[in-house]
């Protein structure tokens, strides 16, 4: 059965005509699947849910925010009545819609591609936060005005349930993962006094539920919410936790303390906030989204094997610790000790194996299979060879024939299909003991090679992954050569990641799904 069948039908009625091209997109953390669909210069996206519950919230939320002015995609079509005059059938009606595209680029982008080694971002991109956040209190009060929030979904409200559903997320598919034993009566008593401080302040506002940077959308340089069906009334802590502690951008303090007092500047005109007592409350639903988010890493990651979300362990984890130093946790002694201790298990804490200074150098090529294996320069030999044809391909797609692995969207493709994270998984595995090894015994050359079809998409994004991956977790020197794009460079050596160098980043990954 063409799953697509449905959105053509709804692009016909919407458009008169029907699809010339319907292309799959890079999804989130959910089970919707999104594509785009365009004839001649009309084009949107098309989305295929697994809710019809789900979609009609975000349906109704979509074109109430839109009536508010505030910048949310266009519905173009949806809903049980759309659908069945399209020609749906009932099972179908309302798991399908479209929505207005876009585009393909992502402010989480932006701060990837713009972030300096330092991890600082440029005036530009400090700019376009503060853009953003100055949206925030609008969105939240603007936002609810009006909104019948018995019509949210799977709730209407962030009350005492919503708080322990993400307190017991991280508990069950993060926290028992990791083997630290815990008395759950005592841990519980401390959640029980953390839901009652969460909730002692209610306000009508919207809350988002998942304000982030992968959740927001540049279209001709202006900023577009997406992916809030999922939104209902809640303190406005909650979204700037979310966004201002979102583990992989990697705010410093400065700029999260920018981006709060452009957040209380802009908050002023629909309530006046003590900025000290603000921010005190703010800790608190800091530590609960990342406890949130840690139970989605554990699920996703753990249990679902996603590779993305295992890699943004690491420096949610740097951001627990950093509340835990300054004290949020005081009040709940019994899961400040446990967050602590889970904290210091040597999983978390071990630092990889390096050399003070490491002679090793490794080469990494991305390669057509039909031109032959890239050649040892060195007369070592040695090394691997990875064959990633067995992955999905984006060049059968017309829409990635002419960009790379290097390119946006053939990297959410690639991620959001997710076979070639499961790939890249066994790779990392295996480079790192042998680059392990070969630092410890003082060699010095080795050699990394992936090819496919036409060394364009598929290997080159492997081999730039693995290159990043290397340097930043041992500090070699990797010399990187896409050789069918005729692209080279080399990565110096550069001081590896261990538990004194905080800063330093981890496993890199391009990724772009949801936290």
């Amino acid at each position: 059965m063409d799953k697509t069948a449905p959105l053509s039908r709804l692009f016909l009625a919407s458009y008169g005509t029907v699809p010339e091209t319907i292309v799959p997109l890079a999804g989130a953390g959910s089970n919707r699947a999104y594509y785009r669909l365009q004839a001649g210069t009309e084009t949107c996206i098309g989305v295929r849910g697994t809710s019809a519950e789900e979609n009609r919230a975000f349906l109704y939320l979509a074109r109430h925010l839109r009536s508010k002015g505030l910048p949310v995609p266009q519905v173009c079509i949806g809903g049980a009545e759309d659908c069945r005059a399209a020609g749906l059938g009932d099972d179908d009606c309302e798991l399908y819609y479209l929505q207005e595209d876009l585009g393909d680029c992502s402010l989480y982008q932006v701060l990837q591609q713009s972030r300096t080694p330092g991890g600082d971002y440029p005036p530009g991109t400090v700019c376009l936060l503060r853009r953003v956040i100055a949206l925030l209190p609008r969105l939240q009060y603007e936002g609810a005005r009006g909104l019948d929030f018995g019509r949210c979904f799977p709730q209407p409200s962030f009350d005492r349930t919503s708080v322990f559903f993400d307190l017991n997320y991280f508990k069950y598919c993060f926290l028992k993962n990791t083997g630290y034993e815990f008395n759950e009566l005592k841990l519980e008593a401390d959640f029980r006094r953390l839901v009652d401080d969460v909730l002692q302040e209610s306000t009508p506002t919207f809350l988002y539920r998942d304000f982030q940077s992968r959740n927001i959308m540049l279209k001709n340089g202006e900023p577009y919410f997406i992916d809030f069906q999922g939104g209902r009334r809640g303190p406005v802590y909650y979204d700037l936790a979310s966004f201002l502690w979102q583990a992989r951008p990697g705010y410093g303090d400065a700029l999260r303390e920018e981006l709060t007092d452009t957040y209380l500047q802009h908050l002023s005109p629909y309530r006046q906030a003590d900025p000290a007592l603000f921010r005190r409350r703010l800790g608190l639903f800091v530590l609960l989204r990342l406890l949130q988010v840690l139970g989605a890493y554990g699920f996703r990651g753990w249990q679902e094997h996603k590779a993305q979300f295992m890699l943004s362990i690491p420096p949610a984890l740097r951001n627990l610790r950093r509340l835990l130093q300054e004290g949020v946790c005081r009040d709940y002694p019994y899961l400040e000790a446990t967050l602590g201790g889970m904290c210091r298990l040597p999983r978390f804490s071990r630092a990889p194996l390096h050399a003070e200074n490491p002679s090793l150098v490794v080469r990494v090529f991305s390669f057509s299979y039909k031109k032959g294996i890239p050649g040892d320069e060195t007369g070592n030999g040695g090394g691997y060879v990875f064959d990633c044809r067995s992955t999905h391909n984006p060049g059968r797609y017309e829409a990635y024939k002419k960009l790379t692995g290097l390119d946006g969207p053939v990297i959410r493709f690639l991620e959001e299909d997710g076979e070639i994270l499961t790939f890249l998984r066994s790779v990392y595995r295996l480079a790192d003991a042998h680059v392990g090894r070969y630092l410890e015994r003082g060699f010095s050359d080795l050699m990394f090679s992936f090819g496919c079809t036409g060394g364009q998409h598929r290997s080159v994004y492997c081999a730039e992954h693995l290159a990043e991956y290397l340097n930043r977790r041992y500090g070699v020197e990797v010399r990187l050569c896409h050789r069918e794009q005729h692209k080279e460079r080399t990565l110096p050596a550069q001081a590896p990641y261990t538990q004194k160098n905080q800063t330093a980043p981890l496993p890199y990954t391009k990724e772009s799904a949801d936290e």
